[in-house]
């Protein structure tokens, strides 16, 4: 009787799974048909749109690296610099913002969280032409600086929410004890504060690296020197508007550039579901 019962249960979770793996396949496929485009010859790659290759070969990947201006490894290091400086800017910057209005009492303070949480319904596109006036006039265009620089003075709404909340979750007892020790607003951020926020920070690192990573807009109407080029950038040059892109090429370097991006997920997916799941976004 009880294998009876539980035939239904069974089956019912097989179905579950084999829908969910039909419909993993159908997301995966775009990603699963560029990897075999990347070492099919170009001619082949749309007559066959097959994912199982009949033949492969490296071709792509060494003829790309090589194709424009700079060897590719340039692009990657840039795109690398910009990530990492704009990670080091939003944990220092969002982090002191969000201890602010979690742990400080200041008059206005609601004002500011509320006008900080406004700032995310602005898209980009609407403050890109103010900032580059600004940034033309200071003299940054054409350098790194318009997209690395903003981050030390918390301009990313979005982590500052995120961290706030995470910050509001820890118990105020461990501020009040260490006060008795006397410690100021300072030494609580740094030794106490920072330390437990960790799934947050990496959380915010995670999105910064992925968002500034595969960003092409800004850094295409800041970096006009193709020697500062970035992965997105420099893999919009493969596209040739007469008809003649090497396709093979640019898919080949389009795993390059997902590579890093992929890694770095992987390596901060622990801390990813625990940063989320205690910032309010269950």
């Amino acid at each position: 009787m009880t294998d009876l019962t539980a035939a239904p249960g069974r089956s019912r979770r097989v179905f579950k799974h084999a829908v969910l793996i039909a419909f993993g396949v159908v997301m995966l496929y775009p990603l699963l048909w560029m990897v075999a485009s990347s070492v099919k010859p170009t001619e082949t790659i749309f007559r066959d749109p097959s994912i199982w290759p009949s033949g492969s070969t490296v071709d792509n990947y060494v003829a790309g690296w090589t194709a424009l201006n700079s060897p590719f490894h340039l692009y990657l290091w840039n795109s690398a610099v910009i990530a990492v400086a704009a990670i080091a800017g939003n944990l220092l910057s969002c982090s002191l913002a969000a201890y602010a209005f979690a742990r400080m009492r200041f008059p206005g303070r609601r004002v500011f969280f509320a006008a900080m949480l406004a700032t995310l319904m602005l898209p980009l596109h609407v403050l890109i032409v103010p900032q580059y006036v600004l940034f033309s006039q200071l003299g940054w265009v054409n350098t790194a600086l318009p997209l690395i620089v903003p981050k030390f003075f918390a301009v990313d709404a979005f982590f500052i929410f995120l961290m706030v909340q995470f910050i509001r979750s820890l118990p105020r007892e461990l501020d009040e004890a260490a006060r008795i020790d006397g410690c100021g607003h300072g030494r609580i951020y740094w030794r106490i504060i920072m330390p437990l926020s960790v799934p947050a920070l990496v959380t915010s690192a995670l999105f910064t690296f992925i968002w500034t990573w595969n960003d092409f807009f800004s850094q295409l109407i800041y970096l006009a020197d193709p020697r500062l080029h970035t992965v997105p950038v420099a893999l919009r040059t493969f596209v040739d508007g007469q008809g003649g892109t090497q396709w093979g090429q640019l898919f080949a370097m389009s795993i390059v550039g997902l590579a890093p991006v992929f890694g770095f997920f992987l390596a901060g997916q622990r801390y990813l579901t625990q940063g989320l799941a205690t910032t309010g976004f269950k």
